[in-house]
């Protein structure tokens, strides 16, 4: 199956900066696109907030929150996800999850199959004031 796997958490001051990442992978066949790939956070108790998306054409939105602030791109070589986050601030603490609705991959034996609604597992960010 797909899987998708975030990196780059961590504990930072604030004004420091953290780049996280988000890689798709297919335990079998390989991956041959991947749609719009999305940002969140969530801090318990809390909704889950859309960050910033990043289409496969290179459309690109971002929360007002963030604004000016974050950077969200995309390798398709390396089926990643990044989001460059400059200016941080303790209110940006929170769990970071990648999304990414729709994977289309091939196996010689199978064919194409879609994949829907993939979720990571979450990477921690600890903004200290």
């Amino acid at each position: 199956q797909v899987q998708l796997v975030e990196s780059g958490g961590g504990l930072v001051q604030a004004g420091g900066s953290l780049r996280l990442a988000c890689t798709v992978s297919a335990a079998s066949g390989s991956i041959l696109s991947i749609g719009t790939m999305n940002w969140h956070r969530q801090v318990l108790g809390k909704p889950r907030e859309l960050v910033a998306s990043i289409a496969s054409g290179g459309r690109i939105d971002y929360a007002n929150s963030v604004k000016g602030r974050f950077t969200i791109s995309r390798d398709n070589a390396k089926k990643t996800a990044y989001l460059q986050m400059d200016s941080l601030k303790p209110e940006d603490t929170a769990v970071y999850y990648c999304d990414v609705p729709y994977i289309l991959t091939t196996e010689e034996a199978t064919g194409d199959k879609e994949h829907h609604n993939y979720w990571g597992q979450g990477t921690q960010v600890t903004v200290t004031s």
